[in-house]
């Protein structure tokens, strides 16, 4: 069987977060819909703006300082004149990518790891651990900058923030509904009430499932995510057998990263042990992602 090329890797990747992403909004105007038809149209449309505008409000706040807040949850250091070659190689990385050098800062952690932030290249910052700067090889390292530096490049940011703005917004919508309920659920129309009662009842459902649904899609989103930063790794360096190695050996170590919950998309590898993956999960298992890179050429 003919290898794929990380072009195929990247395109395939990028129409599968879009499909995942129309999914989410797919959710949302179901649910809305459903609430609607169970409502009256005026009462539906004062809850669904108040909860976009407040989950846009949310976002927009967390988004504009999305590096500081990321940099400042680990207490990351800006880099000092003791990591002078991972800055080498991280300007080098940027001129390949074709953007601007992202600021490196430094996390004290004893796992292999990194992470980016910032909502475009302009504003960019990569945070490597110590144990990463000490413990791989250039080529290693090389391969978990690049991936890094993919996820600037491909504004992934910016694209997880949107799916954010979708997830908050249905998470708030429901929430208000089915608190709605214990005051009444607003006015039913009498004259339709068999038909009005059955979309009442889907309206509960979804506003039930549909959190639930769309986090497992966010999650999905990510992980996808985590597949383009490694095929656009490769075409960066042109060399996956050091990104491949350094899985290989976070892999190997397996050590917990303590971070918010929030924080664990933006790593490079998910900060618990393999063994607990599932669909919650943030990233591929790193068995996954290093076949995916020996199938582009590893």
């Amino acid at each position: 069987m003919a290898k794929e090329s990380f072009y195929d890797a990247i395109s395939s990747n990028k129409r599968n977060s879009v499909f995942l992403i129309l999914l989410i909004f797919a959710v949302f105007f179901g649910l809305a819909w459903a609430i609607s038809m169970a409502f009256q149209p005026g009462y539906f449309f004062v809850i669904m703006s108040l909860s976009i505008f407040i989950s846009i409000i949310y976002i927009l706040g967390t988004y504009y300082n999305c590096d500081k807040i990321a940099l400042w949850s680990v207490s990351a250091k800006p880099a000092d004149a003791r990591f002078k070659h991972q800055q080498n190689m991280v300007e080098g990385l940027a001129i390949a990518a074709g953007i601007p050098a992202p600021r490196l800062f430094i996390m004290q952690n004893e796992q292999i790891n990194a992470f980016a932030s910032g909502r475009d290249p302009k504003h960019a910052v990569i945070c490597l651990t110590t144990a990463a700067c000490e413990k791989l090889k250039d080529t290693e390292l090389e391969g978990v900058i690049a991936h890094e530096m993919a996820h600037i490049k491909n504004f992934d940011v910016r694209f997880m923030t949107l799916v954010a703005v979708m997830v908050g917004a249905i998470a708030i919508f429901s929430e208000m509904f089915l608190r709605s309920l214990w005051y009444g659920g607003g006015s039913r129309d009498s004259d339709n009430g068999k038909g009005n009662a059955i979309f009442f009842l889907i309206a509960i459902l979804l506003a039930i499932i549909a959190p639930l649904i769309v986090k497992i899609v966010q999650l999905s989103i990510s992980r996808k995510r985590e597949y383009l930063a490694d095929s656009s790794s490769v075409q960066f360096t042109r060399y996956p057998v050091g990104l491949i190695s350094a899985l290989k050996k976070i892999n190997a170590v397996n050590k917990p990263v303590k971070v918010t919950s929030a924080m664990q998309p933006l790593f490079f590898a998910e900060t618990w042990p393999e063994k607990t993956q599932s669909m919650f999960s943030t990233h591929p298992p790193i068995s996954a992602r290093i076949r995916a890179l020996k199938e582009i050429g590893g």
